[in-house]
């Protein structure tokens, strides 16, 4: 993410892979196109036909809200939504971005939505030491500073090499209540 010049896509529905692999195409600069396997077979919906395409760039609301914010990508989006409902039935409403492009970052949208609950939560399955996540945090900070209500929080996967064994792969990514209960804790300032 820190090479100028590049875009980088990785898309969480199959609508969104075939919009933007035919944008990523198009487009004149290098762009690395990410996939989820776990996504693989597991999400599915109607392809738009034709000439489908998704703006590289462009982040996403999949859900509103105004309680806080949870920003999130590929996989992690699914899992932000399933904890975004289980949230809600505690009477905490989470707006939940997917971001689709990592880069360039949707700028525009992250602050719009941050501005609008004063609460963010990011979240993404990469080690929490030089993910995504601080670079999310530095544009809110630099952005949205004085419209925060509480610290940024962040689920991530764990300052470790991804571990094989299910158990412990399961201890090392973040899932719905390990979401649920950052975002519990950020509901309450």
């Amino acid at each position: 993410m820190h090479t100028p010049g590049l875009k980088i896509i990785y898309p969480s529905t199959p609508s969104d892979a075939k919009g933007l692999l035919k944008s990523a195409i198009r487009d004149n600069n290098p762009v690395l196109f990410f996939e989820h396997k776990f996504l693989y077979r597991r999400i599915k919906e109607e392809v738009p036909e034709g000439d489908h395409l998704v703006p590289i760039g462009k982040a996403i609301v999949r859900r509103e809200g105004r309680d806080l914010t949870i920003i999130s990508y590929a996989a992690m989006a699914h899992t932000s939504m399933e904890a975004a409902e289980q949230l809600a039935k505690e009477g905490i409403e989470a707006e939940v971005i997917d971001l689709r492009t990592l880069l360039p970052l949707d700028r525009e949208t992250i602050l719009t939505s941050v501005k609008k609950t004063n609460k963010l939560l990011i979240v993404h399955e990469d080690t929490r030491t030089g993910g995504i996540a601080g670079e999310i945090a530095a544009i809110v900070c630099e952005g949205a500073f004085e419209d925060l209500d509480g610290p940024i929080a962040r689920v991530t996967g764990l300052d470790t090499p991804v571990p094989y064994a299910p158990t412990l792969e399961e201890r090392f990514l973040p899932n719905t209540e390990k979401i649920v209960a950052a975002a519990r804790e950020l509901a309450k300032y």
